[in-house]
C-alpha cells in the first residue's frame, strides 16, 4: 500500500515537472518573439540614420520591400509573444490544479 502511494506521488511530481517544462519552453518562445520585434526597430534606426544619404523616392523600390518584411516580423513576433503569454498562463492554471488537487506537491510548489 505505501509503494503505490509513493508510486502515485512519484507520477504527481512527474506531471508538475513536465507543466514547468512545457512552461520554460513558452518562456523561450516569448524571449524568441522579443528578439524578432526588435529586429525592425534596429532597421528602422539605421534607415532613419543613413537616411541623409539617399533621397526617399530614388530607393523606393527598395523601402518598400523592407517596410513589408519589416510589418511581417512584427506580426511575427507580436504573434509568438501573444501565444507564448497564452500557453504560460494555461500552464499556470494547470500547475494550480495540481497544488489544489494533490496536496504532496502543494507544498513545494509557490
Amino acid at each position: 500500500m505505501g509503494n503505490e502511494k509513493s508510486d502515485f506521488d512519484a507520477i504527481v511530481i512527474n506531471e508538475a515537472q513536465l507543466i514547468l517544462a512545457e512552461k520554460r519552453t513558452s518562456l523561450a518562445v516569448m524571449r524568441t518573439g522579443i528578439a524578432v520585434l526588435v529586429l525592425p526597430l534596429s532597421i528602422l534606426s539605421l534607415l532613419v540614420v543613413t537616411s541623409r544619404y539617399y533621397d526617399v523616392m530614388h530607393v523606393l523600390q527598395f523601402i518598400i520591400p523592407v517596410a513589408i518584411i519589416n510589418f511581417l516580423l512584427i506580426v511575427f513576433g507580436a504573434y509568438l509573444v501573444v501565444h507564448s503569454f497564452i500557453r504560460m498562463r494555461h500552464h499556470d492554471r494547470l500547475i494550480q490544479e495540481i497544488k489544489v488537487k494533490y496536496s504532496v506537491i502543494g507544498e513545494f510548489i509557490d
